[in-house]
């Protein structure tokens, strides 16, 4: 009988897996999932089945992007002893760097065979935007010129964990992409991308050293929280535009009762203390999922 994982300093084996996914991320492909449905049930053309295979793409991509930038940023230098935030596994020095690349490309074929099926019962050119998502996001940190190191990646994000993910969500079951979907995925998009910058915010120091030059980097600390206050205002934004000019009932304004725990988020940048950037972080992955979940049910009623 194989023996069981032993205990580290980090924790066993199986928890340093689980870490280092960074489960609290997930809820950043959930939300647009669930937002591009709720505007497929509205328009009265929910397809169960797609709407799942959505969520495996997306929740797929993110695992594999995590895994991906564990792996990466390990093999360039980047997780230095004073880098605070989740454990990592390929730094753990528990678990090969070789095993969580492989565990990134795994997450990745998942995503691609999912992409894959969902393209052939809609349209085969979701398999150019699904060939994409995945380069962007193995290319992320990987590849010969990380854009992520560039301070690209919100662009990324914005892109594939907004607008493709929330707006393909509701293309795969109605067939059509409506302008709800592109001005929630746009919200869904500002959100995450926010996730980042408050993520890239705690990392700011140790990433200067490293040489990752984020976003963050680039324009430093106190244009980085405004930049993060400009992404909250236009997610709150877009659910009014959809309720006023593209057709979306009046309730898909619930949204707004996120403002103010967004605003307390914001305040909280203020701190340059790694453990209320932390919690930070965690509470604004968990308002886009309330934000999503406001939508669905203003559209509902």
């Amino acid at each position: 009988m194989a023996d069981a994982p032993q205990p580290t300093r980090s924790g066993s084996v199986p928890r340093i897996w689980l870490r280092a996914a960074r489960p609290a991320t997930l809820l950043l492909s959930i939300s647009p999932v669930l937002a591009g449905t709720a505007v497929a049930v509205h328009d009265g053309a929910h397809r169960p089945l797609a709407a799942v295979g959505a969520l495996v793409v997306a929740v797929a991509m993110q695992l594999g992007v995590n895994y991906a930038n564990d792996y990466s940023d390990f093999v360039r230098g980047a997780d230095t002893p004073r880098r605070v935030g989740p454990v990592r596994a390929a730094s753990s020095g528990v678990i090969p760097p070789s095993q969580v690349r492989l565990a990134a490309l795994a997450c990745f074929a998942v995503a691609g065979l999912a992409g894959v099926a969902l393209s052939l019962t809609t349209d085969w050119r979701l398999l150019i935007a699904g060939a994409l998502a995945v380069a962007a996001g193995w290319l992320y940190t990987g590849g010969p010129l990380p854009y992520g190191y560039l301070g690209l990646g919100e662009v990324f994000v914005f892109v594939f964990f907004g607008l493709l993910a929330t707006v393909g969500t509701t293309y795969v079951q109605e067939l059509r992409a409506p302008v709800p979907a592109w001005l929630i995925g746009g919200a869904m998009g500002a959100l995450a991308t926010a996730v980042l910058d408050i993520n890239n915010l705690r990392d700011v120091e140790t990433d200067a050293e490293a040489g990752k030059r984020t976003l963050a980097v680039r324009i430093g600390r106190e244009r980085t929280r405004w930049l993060v206050a400009v992404l909250y205002v236009a997610a709150c934004v877009l659910p009014l535009l959809a309720a006023a000019f593209a057709g979306a009932p009046t309730l898909a304004v619930l949204p707004l009762a996120t403002a103010p725990f967004l605003l307390a988020v914001h305040r909280a940048t203020a701190s340059a203390e790694p453990p209320a950037l932390i919690g930070a972080l965690k509470r604004a992955a968990q308002l886009e999922l309330w934000f999503a979940l406001l939508w669905a049910l203003g559209l509902a009623l």
